[in-house]
């Protein structure tokens, strides 16, 4: 920062300037609580991801529930040296994050990519997602950054002028906060071959139905658009070309249907399933667990002779009220079929190799390289003396080394958007509402000035009642942003505000200079990489102008 610390004890307090709740933050038709700093919320929207679409998720909360992502909070005490946007929530989910963390704990390969669609200039939103990028190729991961050009041409409709235009300035962004190229990757969509090839491989396993279902497309939806949904896939398994790697995903909980498809893809992509396994015949999940617990449960001293078979588990099963097996009457005729065709098989536990695409190199491999007792059916193989780990380790292996790709399910983390400064959501194309990276810094600091706040109605109320920081666009930027690494700061602005101490317009004041200052340093570095980012491994124009 440049010139005096405005972090420092704040100034005598303005009484000139406060807000009402309502003005500072949108509030929904059925008047419900707005999001917290913490990613609490008490709204009741249904939660709609939509990656192209203009919708706020409404509450964060139902995430969990809805769709499988998980708080950050528990794994926060695992990541070392965690970034300050984790310990203060800004990152509030994560989908199986902890392979991620292990790698990065024991100085094992890890990836971390992220792309950006250059649909206007980078903004402040757009700076977490640059941070996290960085902070992990400090921690020692592979770093990758993209250009989704062809997202852009085909989903936005941009031109290949305006989107090289765009692409240089968030470039510029991402190396002056501190990323390095000669450790890192950049490349644009259209320009790497690689990921061209495999987004062809992937779209053999995915299919118009399951993109209308996750994406709502329909018989008017453009093939090019389709196209780069695949290509996004691509992106997102790109690292793991050279080697199977934990790779994590930062992104926006919007993008989490592109997440869940990619994992889904890299899961059909495998020569190999690994699952357990009772008998030589297939159960279903629901099945399995019945199965399992019944097998803990009986004792095999209590049969003939003194062996579990299929038959006996049937028999019990039949015996006893549906209600307390907890599935539903087709699940257990199912299973009691499964199992009476089995008769006197031995249910014994083991560990599965189902063949989903492997080729049949690749199957004698596994056959040979699995030790111990095995036995062997034309679709799969069950080994009795592997536990699963192993058993996953050595599947990948096998892929890997008979030309499969063997890819690990990537991992994702999920920040919370920005309010806008005007209140409701942060859009580029309401320039009030966001601060642009490459706005004038005197800009910046008018705009900090001139956003709604979560104070009460007089200064007199709010000393009494304290400020609503929880709900204050102005605090998100501290804590987002200007405060930095300094949590002590970020604190004391906080506790100030909801203690009563802190008035809007002095806090305001002080955030205004603090984004001056880092809009001047911001666009000086964005200046003085210019030359590293000609000397980069990227095209800055692309060949499909006219």
């Amino acid at each position: 920062m440049t010139g005096d610390d405005p972090r420092e004890e704040p100034r005598e307090f303005e009484d000139d300037e406060s807000e009402t709740a309502a003005d500072a933050v949108a509030v929904d038709d059925e008047g419900a609580t707005p999001l917290r700093a913490d990613g609490g919320a008490a709204g009741a929207d249904d939660v709609a991801l939509d990656p192209w679409g203009s919708s706020t998720v409404s509450d964060y909360r139902k995430l969990f529930d809805e769709f499988g992502i998980e708080e950050f909070d528990d794994v926060l005490d695992e990541v070392p040296h965690p970034h300050y946007l984790m310990r203060r929530g800004v990152i509030f989910g994560q989908r199986e994050y902890r392979p991620v963390i292990r790698a990065l704990q024991n100085d094992e390969p890890a990836a971390v990519l992220s792309g950006f669609m250059p649909t206007g200039d980078p903004h402040i939103g757009h700076k977490l997602v640059f941070d996290e990028i960085i902070w992990h190729q400090q921690q020692g991961a592979e770093a990758h950054a993209l250009i989704a050009d062809l997202e852009a041409n085909a989903a936005r409709g941009l031109s290949w002028e305006e989107i090289d235009e765009h692409a240089r300035s968030y470039l510029l962004s991402l190396l002056a906060l501190g990323f390095d190229p000669e450790d890192g990757d950049l490349y644009r969509q259209s320009e790497n071959r690689e990921v061209q090839d495999l987004a062809f491989d992937l779209g053999a396993e995915a299919n118009f139905s399951e993109f209308q279902a996750i994406y709502g497309f329909d018989g008017e939806t453009d093939v090019s658009h389709m196209q780069s949904v695949v290509t996004q896939m691509a992106d997102i398994l790109y690292p793991q070309l050279d080697e199977p790697k934990p790779t994590v995903i930062p992104v926006g909980p919007d993008q989490d249907p592109h997440v869940r498809l990619a994992r889904d893809l890299a899961e059909r992509m495998r020569f190999f399933k690994v699952s357990k396994a009772y008998a030589s015949f297939e159960l279903e999940a629901d099945e399995r667990e019945l199965v399992a617990e019944f097998y803990e449960r009986l004792d095999p001293a209590d049969f003939d002779d003194e062996r579990l078979r299929c038959v006996h588990v049937a028999d019990t099963l039949e015996e006893t009220p549906l209600a307390d097996l907890g599935i539903d009457a087709s699940t257990l005729e199912s299973v009691l079929t499964k199992l009476n065709e089995g008769g006197m098989e031995p249910l014994r536990p083991r560990t599965r190799f189902s063949d989903r695409r492997a080729t049949e190199e690749a199957f004698n491999a596994l056959i040979d390289a699995i030790e111990g007792e095995k036995r062997v059916y034309e679709n799969h193989v069950d080994a009795f003396e592997i536990d699963r780990a192993e058993a996953e380790d050595l599947a990948r292996e096998i892929e890997v080394g008979n030309g499969g790709y063997g890819f690990q399910p990537p991992s994702s983390i999920y920040h919370r958007f920005m309010t806008g400064l005007t209140g409701g959501k942060m859009s580029s194309s309401i320039p009030a509402s966001h601060i642009s990276l490459l706005d004038d810094p005197e800009d910046g600091y008018d705009k900090v000035k001139s956003a709604t706040t979560g104070g009460r109605e007089t200064a007199e109320e709010q000393r009494e009642k304290g400020g609503k920081a929880d709900e204050c666009p102005v605090y998100e930027l501290y804590a987002y942003l200007l405060a930095g690494d300094d949590d002590e700061f970020a604190k004391r602005v906080y506790d100030e505000c909801v203690g009563g101490e802190r008035l809007c317009g002095d806090c305001k004041e002080q955030a205004a200079q603090l984004m001056k200052e880092f809009l001047e340093e911001h666009q000086q570095k964005r200046a003085e990489v210019e030359e590293l980012l000609e000397e980069a491994d990227i095209e800055l124009e692309s060949p499909r102008r006219q």
